[in-house]
Order: C-alpha cells, then structure tokens, then sequence
C-alpha cells in the first residue's frame, strides 16, 4: 500500500500567478523562472501548463532546457548562469537557448563561435550583489565587445536584484546599473518577483517572475494571498495512529513537549526525509479535516505529531495539510526560521505528485 502523503500541484493557480504578476507591469514581456525544477513544482509540468500564456522561461541547467525542448517547448529559454563549459556554448547556441554572460572564461568560448548559429547572449551587470557579472565599469566596454563576435547575437542587458523584498529596496544597485541602459542601447531584465511588485521603475523589458509563480510572497510578513496570488503547492498527509496522552506524558524524540492536560495526538506520516523541516518549533500550524491545528513536539525522519484534541472526530485517516491554501507556507516557513522557497525546493522526490489543471 502506498505510503499515505502527497503534494498536488495546482497548475491553473500557476496560470493564474503568472498572469497576476505580468499585470503588475502594465503586461511586459515576463519570463517565467523555473529552476530548481519549478522550485519543486516540476519544470515540463509547469512550462507545459503556461505554453500558451508564458513569454518564455528562465532557467539554470541545459539539460533541463533541452528536456523542454523535446517535451515540445518552442518558448525563447534563458539560462540564468549561462553555460558552465564551452561545449555547453555551442549546444546552446545550436539549439537557440539563450543565456547570461557574466565572465571572461565565457567570452573566451564565445569568441570561437562562429556565425552558423549565433549565440544570444545576456550581458549579466554586478550592480552590488557580487554574485555573477562584470562590475559596471566594465559593461560597456564588453558589450561593445560581444556585439563585434560574428557568433553571438547581444539581446539583453541584466541584472539581480539583493534586496529588493525588504525596506532597503534597489536604489543602490538601480544607480549603479540604470546609466547603463542608454550607455548599451539593449533591452533590459532587472526585475525579480519582488520588483515587480515594488519597484515598477526597474521593469524594463523583461520580468523574471519566480517565487509569485507558485503564489508565496517575497516579502517578509505577508502571503501570497496578500497579492492577489494563489497557493499552487499543497503538501498533506494522513494520521496513521492516534495516541492518548495524560498530563506529564512526553511527545517525541528528546521528550521536548509534555502534556500539562489529557490530550489526544495524530502521528501523521509525514517528516524531515520528505522535505518538511525538523528545526520547525513546537506548535507550527497545520490544518486536520480542515480545522486549523498545530505540531506537537520534534519533527521525525518520517512522523510527526499533530494535536487532535480539539477536533473529536479526527481520526486515522483523517487529512492534514501541512502547507497550502490553509496553511500559507510563509507561516510554516517562518516556523522553521527559513524561507518559503527552501520549504518548495525541499519536498523530497519520494513524496508523489498529483497534478491538477
């Protein structure tokens, strides 16, 4: 019998986000990022849902990119780090993926392309974060450079963005990189899910929606709901035991919780192996039957314990959801003093997946 827990996937709320953060830039051009396997949505299930609504999509490895390919994605495909070899620059220029540059050992592989297939290159700016791209100074100069190779068609100009989700905003990194548009005479990307809904004057030509993709907010002590967004993930489980306790007995490894009156507690089947985290404190809600509830003592690799005391016809059997349109996965992340998108990146691929449309 199989083990009972799941994660669905709502991929008509994928739509629906996707279409919400587009109008958030009076319907740019968007590119949808699905890296991390749709941050653990699935990357052909997601771009095969948004095929007929997505500008293109955004993504890290080519592999992946190639997957869409053939699963019959015609969209234009970014790869956010561009290619990691120069194998991979020709592959990627043969098979008209795009991606960023933002170093001298990519310009070396480009400059041996030659004009059979070009490469469309992004000319990947370090506005502050000091991640990837060539300092502000520089950028120029080596656009200059890239639109001179006969093997590399120059699109785009961009850049990412450190702290655009809390009060510092862009306007550091913004005066570093907007004297470059004019300067390049590119189109431009700078704006993640969090500058399109704060900082419309970085929109551009091109978004990179991604964590809004899947309905959860970018910003500290709000919710995707907060936005006009849709939960897309729902991870649940079911009680398969159901222990009464009496006031002084423990829950759990390290006994951390103990009961000061006669309780009742679902052992539900699900733990840290299947992605949800051990460090999430005593009393992180959930939803049994769809009563709003809370975990009871330490996470385990594949239990852990709810309470049922308030819910009398709960029961084996009975559903919990863990995260989901009950349960924002902002509150189950702050929780587990971590982020919502490490919690979608998380769910183990044991965990089966239901698609609904």
């Amino acid at each position: 019998m199989t083990r009972p827990i799941r994660v669905e996937i709502d991929l008509s709320a994928i739509k629906h986000n996707y279409i919400q953060s587009r109008k958030q830039t009076q319907n740019r051009r968007a590119l949808a990022v699905i890296k991390a396997n749709a941050y653990g949505h699935g990357s052909t299930e997601v771009a095969t849902a948004l095929a007929d609504v997505a500008d293109g999509f955004a993504l890290l490895n080519l592999e992946d990119a190639i997957a869409l390919r053939d699963a019959g994605i015609e969209q234009p495909l970014t790869l956010l780090e561009g290619p990691f070899d120069e194998a991979e620059t020709r592959l990627m220029a043969v098979q008209k993926i795009a991606g960023a540059i933002h170093g001298e050992h990519q310009l070396e592989w480009l400059r041996r392309l030659d004009a059979s297939h070009p490469f469309e290159a992004w000319l990947k700016v370090n506005s502050g974060m000091n991640r990837l791209g060539f300092a502000p100074e520089r950028a120029v100069g080596i656009a200059h450079a890239l639109a001179a190779l006969p093997g590399v068609r120059l699109s785009t100009l961009m850049t990412h963005f450190a702290t655009a989700d809390d009060e510092r905003g862009v306007d550091e990194q913004w005066a570093c990189f907007e004297p470059l548009i004019a300067q390049c005479g590119l189109k431009v990307s700078a704006a993640n899910s969090a500058a399109i809904f704060r900082h419309p004057r970085t929109h551009g030509d091109t978004v990179r929606p991604g964590i809004t993709l899947y309905g959860c907010s970018p910003f500290e002590g709000t919710t995707g709901t907060d936005l006009g967004l849709k939960p897309a993930m729902t991870l649940s489980a079911d009680v398969i035991a159901v222990q009464s306790l009496r006031p002084g007995d423990k829950v759990g490894y390290g006994c951390l919780f103990q009961a000061n009156e006669p309780m009742r507690i679902g052992i539900v089947a699900c733990g840290y192996a299947d992605g949800y985290p051990r460090i999430a404190i005593d009393g992180t809600p959930v939803a049994v039957d769809g009563r709003a509830s809370r975990t009871v003592g330490r996470i385990s690799m594949d239990m852990l314990a709810v309470d049922l005391s308030h819910i009398p016809q709960a029961g084996i059997g009975s559903r919990v959801e863990l995260w989901g349109p009950a349960v924002p996965l902002e509150h189950v992340a702050a929780c587990a003093g971590t982020l919502n998108y490490e919690l979608m990146c998380a769910v183990a691929l044991r965990v089966p997946r239901l698609y609904r449309h």
